[in-house]
């Protein structure tokens, strides 16, 4: 019998139909006590029913209305971090396609300047035409940074090899990148996520840290992907809700993290480094896959 009437009790539990079937029943409750008070007659049974159904209603709205709040912050969490990376894809095509097309006809005019300009203005053509390249490789970089085309091409492991060869390529910093399995069949929004900590997470060691070493490992577990980030920098206090304390970078990798129902653990102290470990739980439809890793020989 419940079955037969969940479909109707669903329609009428919206938050409009509530609404109506609640007035509705209030309205008729009165009219009829009204009816029944002028006639001096003992209250009728309708009218209890009624004042039953109307809690009923009231508390099954309330109920969903309660849900409903509960939910809230997941799904605003959720939509917030798909704006910005539609942002980040956004921005990254821009710069690519508009601002990079400007340097590279910027950079193609004055190399033919170069070819028709005197000896003595040589020198100076030659320093406009090596800034325009900087500039130009310095957008690319950017563009790359903000939307990581090569995660669907070449995959979690490459693309996060590529970012620390690029971005550590200039500094003193001895990097390590582990990954005992291949990686392959890792779902899209997993392998962004993974690469948007550790993009942040290096970010903020070449800014805060003065590491000497860092360690990246990337791990598949029956229970899932598992993201080791470890550096021996200068460390900080990991604050309890870095949301609200100035630790933007930090908040950001637990949003990515409760997005896909995993956990985030962040190990530091002054002066004794800082470990980042991230779980990712399979998705049902990767489950199986992942079940069986492939070691590398």
């Amino acid at each position: 019998m419940y079955a037969s009437l969940k479909p109707l009790i669903a329609r009428f539990a919206s938050r409009s139909n509530a609404r109506r079937l609640i007035l509705a029943l209030c309205l008729a409750s009165l009219l009829l006590g009204l009816w029944a008070y002028t006639r001096s007659e003992p209250l009728p049974l309708l009218v209890i029913v009624l004042n039953l159904a109307t809690l009923v209603v009231v508390g099954l709205q309330q109920w969903r209305s309660r849900k409903s709040i509960k939910f809230q912050p997941q799904e605003l969490a959720d939509r917030l971090l798909q704006v910005q990376e539609n942002e980040r894809h956004r921005l990254s095509r821009e710069l690519h396609d508009d601002i990079g097309q400007l340097l590279t006809a910027a950079k193609l005019q004055s190399e033919w300047l170069k070819r028709r300009l005197p000896e003595d203005l040589q020198s100076q053509c030659t320093v406009l035409c090596n800034t325009l390249n900087e500039t130009l490789a310095k957008v690319r970089d950017v563009s790359a940074i903000l939307n990581p085309r090569q995660l669907a091409s070449l995959g979690l492991e490459a693309s996060l090899r590529a970012h620390l060869l690029k971005t550590l390529e200039n500094t003193p910093i001895h990097w390590s990148l582990e990954c005992q399995q291949r990686l392959t069949g890792i779902p899209e929004e997993m392998a962004v996520a993974a690469f948007r900590i550790t993009q942040e997470a290096v970010t903020n060691m070449l800014r805060h840290a003065k590491a000497r070493n860092l360690l990246v490992r990337l791990q598949r577990l029956p229970e899932g992907l598992s993201l080791v980030i470890c550096d021996d920098g200068q460390g900080f206090s990991p604050a309890i809700n870095p949301g609200l304390e100035g630790q933007r970078g930090m908040a950001g990798m637990s949003e990515r993290t409760d997005q896909l129902g995993g956990s985030l653990s962040v190990s530091s102290q002054p002066g004794k480094g800082t470990r980042i470990e991230a779980l990712f739980p399979w998705a049902p439809r990767a489950l199986e896959r992942a079940s069986s890793p492939k070691v590398l020989e």
